[in-house]
């Protein structure tokens, strides 16, 4: 690596190891605001600060191999189930349904109620602000119920409200930790997860991208393809909410722009 990255040497590496940076991982949830700031105390810390930039710009310029669309198109036909919201306002717009294995940028608490009611499994809601409301979910888990009885539809409503699982996060280096998490369950199969929701993810990336140069951009990226990958490799549908701002003459946009568009078009995202 030395021959085509001089900056990331063995001294650079060393660096790494003493801030417990490991892994290309590792550097990307570590707050660079630390770490800029610790290598500019140390003999060599230009030279350090360069290497920084290289492993960000190196990151940033990753991309995963384009695939067969034909062998796409087969697995999602053959593999990868759907979760209709069964809200006229919104399933015409998704083609019915949220898709297992892809990403889906929408408004969560229909969602989460829908989903609750009408599948077996777990959802994960990610809240970063405070957005999540359990009486809300319940109003709408009662206002779709068909119990016969109020005992029946109390012990119904027990039932799904436990499969629904609530993590505030405050910044992105805790969506890490929250994703890695559940990656770990999912993996040692310790639960059954249908929806994976992050209510908001722009409000998280946001902070990050002004003024910290490619840094931002690479843990937009990084969050992007940890997503991805929960999303195909434990077929979970995995929805994302992303803010408007002001655009143009008057219109409005979504908050992160091209950058966050560019995240999804090497790979099977279904966008709203």
């Amino acid at each position: 690596m030395e021959d085509k990255y001089p900056l990331i040497d063995s001294n650079f590496q060393d660096f790494c190891g003493s801030c417990g940076i490991f892994t290309v991982e590792d550097f990307l949830i570590h707050d660079l605001n630390a770490l800029i700031p610790f290598a500019g105390k140390q003999p060599n810390s230009e030279r350090l600060k360069q290497g920084i930039d290289q492993v960000l710009s190196i990151v940033d310029g990753l991309h995963r191999p384009w695939l067969n669309g034909v062998e796409l198109l087969k697995d999602a036909q053959e593999h990868k189930q759907t979760l209709s919201l069964a809200y006229e306002g919104i399933d015409p717009l998704l083609n019915g349904a949220l898709r297992e294995g892809f990403v889906t940028e929408l408004v969560c608490l229909q969602a989460t109620a829908s989903v609750a009611k009408g599948y077996a499994g777990h959802i994960v809601f990610i809240d970063s602000g405070n957005s999540f409301s359990a009486p809300r979910i319940a109003q709408i888990l009662n206002q779709i119920s068909h119990a016969s009885s109020i005992q029946d539809n109390n012990e119904a409503l027990h039932i799904l409200m436990e499969n629904i699982w609530c993590y505030p996060v405050f910044d992105i280096f805790s969506l890490f930790d929250v994703l890695h998490q559940l990656e770990l369950k999912l993996k040692s199969q310790m639960c059954s997860v249908r929806l994976l929701i992050v209510d908001s993810f722009s409000s998280l990336i946001i902070p990050i991208l002004g003024g910290n140069g490619p840094y931002g951009h690479a843990l937009m990226i990084s969050a992007g393809n940890l997503l991805k990958k929960i999303a195909h490799e434990y077929s979970i549908s995995v929805l994302v909410t992303n803010h408007m701002v002001a655009g143009e003459n008057g219109s409005t946009k979504p908050a992160l722009g091209e950058s966050w568009k560019s995240c999804w078009e090497s790979n099977k995202v279904q966008d709203l």
